[in-house]
């Protein structure tokens, strides 16, 4: 997409609210299928419902059959009723529907007929091999105005072809009702996302970029599915380091009271300051040793000491934030260390600690190390906290799902603590029952050297310089096309802010989380390619056009109709309507690279669709601007789900 734009942000996007012109209740009931179905974890189907209203635009869905948005779904429903017609006697098959590739025929594709062929062949079946099996399918499918037609081909893949006139009607529909009816439903209603996490007294740096956007997303992504999220902070609050920590604190300023984020200073070199007094000096060192007891002992003198060392702490972590836009609740590692000493009496009654060198352990098998529950000098570690807040997230919390958002590093550690928790009893055993557990893990952050990313003095790149140095960059680049003089300040700096921090997360999103990934300011700014630079220019060219019809767009959803006609406008609609299932996918497999996917595949499906169907000025102007619409607000959801902020004026 060849573009010349001036950008302009505003402060809020439309609300989808106004969308709801008529508010309707459902009733629905939810299955869990395995993750190998092709429906994956989500599985809804909603009970019939009618309503009233004087727009004509919204159509009864008794009259034009249940719809939840999810394409997938509703092609699955219908070809499991025909496997259940065609193979009574075969239980328990479910249906193989996915999208069809773009080269290939038709729109979706059910895959059954060859592995029912193995399963019939030789028991007295009528059908001579799987075309015979697809063609059954086929004739057995139910009428639906979503399907105009299906064909076998090969080894009885069936291809479908969807019904322009039905897929038009669903956008339009959207139109009216708002993008929230196109959301998932999955099978949970509370989840907790362990995301971010930095340890207290040092600085956020690159490496907590990762979780902090992975997790955000994750977190959006759900909730937009109507899930209630607990976005969970468990910063390292608590430990040793303490210790020493506080006894610098105590010889720097006595009087704590008195101290202040600016009479610390930087709280990372106060940080490293104290970490070389403990190693160099041993009066200093079993001070410290001995003011982790009091702290741990409750001593108000170093709870107090500890609270301002946090506050502080705290006041750096809000400025990151904030400029990324993510919410948290913060529940450290302090937050769960008073349930401790219960849950490790409730897994010694359980039989599964025992002692081992002086330390608690619990054994498990597969691992060639115990999981370690209580140290040799009856301290605490990760595994106690981590048990711990894992029980009190079941108990009392009542999380269905649990997600921690980490670095692949330490996938052994949470595979061990899972394991535990499953031989406890608190999990099922099944790791794809609910309650469920998940680790994210992700790769390193690399520079353009091929190592890990780092200043030009090997020191960890903070976060906050980082995201400060892509704000800069951005402003730089619009201040060369002469937007300072037509935008005030605020403009420049809010356009600026928007592409800048939006670059950075969406380089780190696109890539599969698993995977290390290149940094590189040049790469994520560019406007050419799948980069955010480029896919927000690609929506405020579609709300120039829209904007420059002059035509009222909330008017036309009331009164105009979509129309089909050309292969560009069907192949647009058609991805439009792919949304809902592109967002499940992304939750099943907690993989937010798959809504990257979607969303620059749909700007060049825009793209395809506007360099041969002119819009304004055209007979076909209404629908064609329609179409526009339904693309900007699903592109204006995939920036919100992935945390980016839209820019609209051109």
């Amino acid at each position: 997409m060849a573009i010349s734009l001036t950008l302009f942000p505003v402060t809020a996007t439309p609300p989808s609210s106004l969308f709801f012109l008529n508010r309707f209740s459902r009733s629905r009931h939810f299955s869990y299928l395995s993750s190998s179905s092709p429906t994956g974890i989500f599985r809804a189907t909603a009970s019939k419902f009618a309503f009233t209203t004087k727009s004509r635009s919204i159509v009864t869905m008794a009259a034009n059959e249940e719809f939840t948005g999810n394409l997938k779904h509703h092609l699955s429903e219908l070809f499991d009723k025909s496997l259940k017609l065609t193979v009574p006697d075969v239980a328990g098959v479910e249906p193989l529907v996915a999208a069809s590739a773009p080269e290939k025929p038709g729109d979706y594709q059910c895959n059954n007929a060859m592995s029912l062929w193995s399963m019939i062949k030789g028991k007295g079946t009528q059908f001579k091999g799987p075309p015979a099996v697809g063609q059954a399918l086929t004739k057995n499918l139910p009428t639906s105005e979503m399907v105009e037609s299906c064909s076998v081909a090969g080894p009885g893949f069936i291809n479908v072809v969807l019904s322009a006139n039905w897929m038009a009607k669903r956008v339009e529909n959207m139109l009216i009702n708002g993008i929230d009816t196109w959301a998932p439903s999955p099978p949970v209603k509370r989840a907790v996302v362990d995301f971010s996490s930095p340890n207290i007294a040092k600085e956020m740096h690159v490496g907590h970029l990762r979780s902090t956007i992975i997790g955000d997303t994750l977190a959006r992504m759900l909730e937009f599915s109507k899930v209630e999220v607990l976005r969970r902070n468990h910063v390292g609050d608590w430990g040793t380091q303490f210790g020493m920590l506080i006894e610098y604190l105590f010889e720097k300023f006595p009087d704590t009271d008195s101290v202040t984020e600016s009479a610390i200073g930087d709280l990372q070199t106060f940080y490293k300051a104290s970490k070389a007094k403990f190693d160099e000096d041993p009066d200093f060192k079993e001070k410290a040793q001995q003011a982790v007891v009091r702290l741990q002992g409750g001593d108000p003198i170093y709870r107090n000491a500890w609270a301002k060392i946090c506050e502080i702490s705290r006041t750096e972590f809000a400025k990151v934030y904030q400029r990324l836009k993510v919410d948290l609740e913060e529940k450290g590692e302090s937050f769960y260390n008073p349930h401790i000493p219960n849950v490790i009496k409730e897994l010694d009654s359980k039989g599964l600690v025992k002692e081992s060198e002086g330390a608690r352990v619990i054994f498990l098998e597969g691992f060639t190390i115990p999981l370690m529950v209580v140290k040799s000098d009856g301290g605490y570690n990760y595994a106690s906290t981590d048990l711990t807040a894992l029980w009190y997230r079941l108990n009392e919390e009542k999380a269905e799902w649990i997600i921690y958002v980490t670095d692949v590093g330490q996938q052994q550690h949470f595979n061990m603590f899972f394991k535990a928790a499953r031989k406890a009893g608190w999990l099922p055993a099944s790791d794809k029952a609910y309650p469920k557990v998940d680790h994210v893990g992700f790769g390193l952050v690399l520079g353009e050297d091929g190592k890990r990313f780092r200043t030009r003095s090997s020191e960890v790149v903070r976060l906050v310089d980082l995201l400060d140095e892509a704000k800069s960059r951005s402003k730089t680049a619009l201040i060369e096309r002469g937007k300072d003089k037509e935008w005030t300040p605020e403009e420049l700096d809010k356009t600026a802010e928007a592409v800048g921090y939006g670059a950075v997360k969406y380089a780190d999103l696109k890539n599969n989380r698993t995977t290390n990934y290149t940094f590189s300011f040049d790469q994520m700014l560019n406007d050419k390619g799948n980069t955010a630079v480029y896919l927000l220019y690609a929506h405020a060219r579609i709300s120039s056009i829209i904007s420059k019809s002059g035509k009222d767009i909330d008017e036309l959803k009331k009164t105009g109709n979509i129309a089909l006609d050309l292969a560009e406008e069907r192949a647009l609609a058609l991805h439009l309507l792919q949304f809902a299932e592109t967002v499940e996918e992304a939750c099943n497999n907690l993989l937010p690279s798959v809504l990257c996917e979607y969303l620059y595949t749909l700007s060049d499906r825009f793209t395809t669709f506007y360099s041969n169907c002119q819009v304004n000025g055209s007979p076909e102007e209404t629908s064609r601007l329609l179409l526009c619409e339904a693309t900007a607000i699903v592109m204006r959801k995939c920036f919100h789900l992935l945390g980016l902020t839209p820019v609209y004026k051109i």
